[in-house]
């Protein structure tokens, strides 16, 4: 401003000089001062008009980086997901940044059983869980009188048969043991898989609330061996075959491609067993929740399940 005030004085001082002088050359005197005023004030106000701009542009670019920084700063609102460790807890850590972009920092508590991220769901402590498919979602709220609720289904695990002391499903001796997991929707599921390979036959109409009690036929007259499934990869070694749950043979190193027999993806259990994301029942479109959606459907998230567990995690998406 002090050079546009100083362009304004100058051009005025020029106009009262040249005014003042005398003689036949005072018209030509008097235009050349008004030019010259003309000029000097064009030139003030472009230069005030240049400084405004980059007055403006300076402010423009403070209120951005002011903006930027408190959204750098602010605090994100911690969502806390229960899960398995493999292969649930490693796709939850490959959507953080995609959560915390939606403004949510994700707190992840693993578990190594199915009991305690749905006790722990269900009294408040975690926001949602993800480690679980629909059928034993249902069957653990029929059993301890929860009240929880898919928010979404976001893969399928294959369920693979895997060799102990026994090689291959043609070398099982008679009486040879089975592990298969101890709970409802899973034994089910395991003994479906059995079927599928000839090894046993189960009655009629045989859905996934089948059980032990509905084979009907044992011809190598197998012994199952049921525990819980986390525990099942741990004991492989002392049984001849075992029917292992997809993330728990992740989480022991077990590879699909090296499975004796794996679901096919037509079956009854590739439809129905895809892993959810498990909330309390009226909370399944809670913006938390549908923004752990949003990320764990994500195209980046998609990506890494493909690549990392190479057919051991199938997106539903």
């Amino acid at each position: 401003m002090r050079k546009v005030l100083s362009i304004v004085t100058a051009a005025a001082l020029i106009g009262a000089t040249l005014t003042a002088c005398s003689g036949g050359g005072q018209t030509e005197t008097t235009a050349a001062a008004t030019e010259a005023a003309t000029e000097a004030e064009t030139e003030a106000a472009e230069t005030e008009a240049e400084e405004a701009e980059a007055e403006e542009a300076a402010t423009e670019a403070a209120e951005t980086e002011a903006a930027e920084t408190e959204a750098a700063s602010g605090e994100l609102t911690t969502i806390v997901v229960g899960a398995s460790p493999a292969p649930h807890a490693e796709i939850l850590h490959a959507a953080e940044d995609i959560l915390a972009q939606k403004g949510y920092k994700l707190q992840v508590m693993e578990y190594v059983d199915y009991i305690q991220p749905n006790l722990a769901l269900e009294s408040g402590d975690l926001d949602a869980n993800y480690f679980q498919h629909l059928p034993y979602l249902e069957s653990f709220n029929e059993e301890n009188g929860t009240d929880l609720v898919s928010a979404a289904a976001i893969h399928y695990e294959p369920f693979g048969i895997y060799a102990g002391k026994t090689a291959s499903l043609e070398d099982l001796a008679d009486g040879a043991v089975v592990a298969v997991p101890n709970d409802t929707s899973n034994e089910a599921r395991a003994l479906l898989l059995l079927e599928a390979q000839g090894l046993i036959k189960l009655k009629e109409g045989a859905d996934l609330t089948v059980t032990k009690n509905d084979i009907v036929e044992n011809p190598k007259n197998l012994e199952l061996y049921e525990m819980e499934a986390a525990q099942i990869p741990r004991i492989i070694e002392d049984v001849d075959i075992a029917v292992i749950n997809g993330n728990y043979a992740i989480d022991a190193g077990f590879k699909v491609a090296d499975a004796l027999a794996v679901e096919d993806a037509e079956s009854i259990a590739a439809t129905t067993y895809g892993n959810v994301i498990a909330v309390r029942a009226g909370e399944e479109n809670n913006e938390a929740v549908q923004a752990l959606v949003e990320a764990l459907t994500s195209d980046e998230v998609k990506e890494f399940m493909e690549t990392t567990y190479e057919g051991a995690v199938v997106p539903l998406f």
